[in-house]
């Protein structure tokens, strides 16, 4: 029985410390966040707490968050 929660609880744990703050904070990611800007368009907001929270938890989670595109904000007249 105990084998069995501590097994349980270690998975959590690394599930836990493996997630990325704006893939699982964030909400659901809009086109606008997926699409990348054209030459001439202005760039996408980062999202900054998202971002050092990523960095201060568990680093890779920052790419997960870049790679579908929720540490960007999302725009303004983007609904989701």
């Amino acid at each position: 029985m105990l084998k069995k929660v501590l097994k349980i609880s270690s998975i959590l744990a690394i599930v836990g410390t493996m997630s990325s703050c704006a893939t699982v904070l964030g909400g659901p990611v809009s086109t606008c966040q997926k699409t990348k800007p054209a030459a001439g368009q202005p760039q996408r907001d980062v999202r900054v707490g998202a971002l050092i929270a990523n960095i201060l938890l568990f680093w890779p989670g920052a790419i997960i968050d870049f790679a579908t595109g929720a540490a960007y904000k999302p725009c303004s007249g983007d609904k989701k």
